[in-house]
């Protein structure tokens, strides 16, 4: 276990170097777990505008709750990972179903207890502890990606922290130091020291740092090969064509209703092939764009097709140009409508 000293260096750091963000100034449940969902898989600096344009929009979880999801996924647009948004629409959905069920009164609408949040879509352990913690100052450790660095160094852990066993070692040791008189500011403190100075790339900050003393990394020599991990899954390649058909100034976009990537996400008709088969395409020119998701490269190639009447295609609608910026798009469709040129 750590000393009394290790805490105050901590938090002594913290209180000079935080970095002041908006969820970090309220208490307010919904807020918190808004920006927790947002945060997964995503960096502050480009969370923070989303987290604004949903407070903003939607400052209760029951005016999300009243939303068509379509609405939310509008909003969410360029995030990636879709599957939260959602989660984050049928959560509340959830929870203001089982509050006016239970003739709640208003004030107690966004759940109070670990188990309670953890039970909503899309609320893992990591997430439902840092919610706690935060809002309500419970003892629950918050665990992410800066945590497990941060815990990995300091107590020099070369298990792979993204195994089923590495989670299970890591969150027992963040259980015994977590500080369980001030959770909320323990948690803030070694995330945003994970965040901000135990990076991935130490360069000088191993020889300056606050923590130092009490570091098995540092004192092991160990600490920039850490944190473990378990070997990457292969990527795997796919290959799609789009054909964006043009008449005056409509066009035709598709929704994806498959449970594959950007499932409920609208594109234009899209073809896929094994690999550059398709003898179809031979000849044609279009825009070539690679996406690359976490298991997955995308091969793209978008084709501009003008027409003098719109073909019938199974499961497409027809649009003005205009109205794309209406629909939900994926982030590849986005990337593309930056490149092709515009409608004739």
């Amino acid at each position: 276990m750590l000393n009394l000293l290790f805490y105050n260096h901590l938090y002594n750091w913290y209180e000079s170097n935080h970095r002041v963000l908006p969820w970090r100034e309220t208490e307010d449940g919904y807020a918190i777990w808004l920006s927790e969902i947002i945060l997964q898989q995503t960096r502050v600096a480009q969370g923070l505008d989303y987290y604004m344009r949903f407070i903003h929009r939607w400052p209760t979880v029951e005016a999300l709750a009243a939303a068509d999801e379509s609405e939310v996924l509008r909003e969410w647009q360029g995030l990636g990972y879709y599957s939260r948004a959602r989660n984050l629409h049928k959560a509340a959905k959830l929870i203001v179903e089982s509050r006016e069920a239970r003739a709640e009164s208003r004030e107690a609408i966004f759940p109070r207890t670990f188990e309670e949040i953890r039970a909503l879509p899309g609320v893992g352990d990591y997430t439902a502890g840092a919610i706690a913690s935060f809002a309500y100052n419970l003892p629950y450790p918050a665990m992410d990606g800066n945590v497990y660095r941060v815990i990995a160094r300091l107590l020099d852990i070369d298990e792979a922290f993204d195994t089923s066993a590495g989670k299970k070692l890591f969150h027992r040791k963040i259980e015994e130091l977590l500080d369980r008189e001030n959770p909320r500011l323990f948690n803030s403190a070694i995330m945003e020291f994970g965040a901000l100075y135990c990076t991935p790339v130490l360069g000088d900050n191993c020889t300056s740092c606050p923590l130092q003393e009490f570091c098995l990394g540092y004192a092991h020599h160990t600490a920039e090969l850490l944190p473990a991990r378990k070997p990457r899954p292969k990527v795997r390649d796919r290959w799609f064509t789009y054909h964006i058909y043009l008449c005056g100034d409509q066009t035709l976009i598709q929704r994806r209703e498959a449970k594959d990537i950007w499932y409920h996400l609208y594109e234009f008709p899209c073809t896929e092939t094994e690999g550059l088969k398709d003898e179809r395409m031979k000849g044609e020119r279009g825009i070539e764009l690679t996406h690359v998701l976490s298991h997955q490269k995308i091969h793209a190639r978008f084709i501009v097709r003008k027409v003098q009447k719109m073909p019938e295609l199974p499961g497409t609608i027809c649009i003005r140009w205009e109205e794309l910026n209406d629909y939900a798009l994926s982030r590849l469709t986005l990337r593309a409508l930056d490149t092709i040129p515009h409608k004739a």
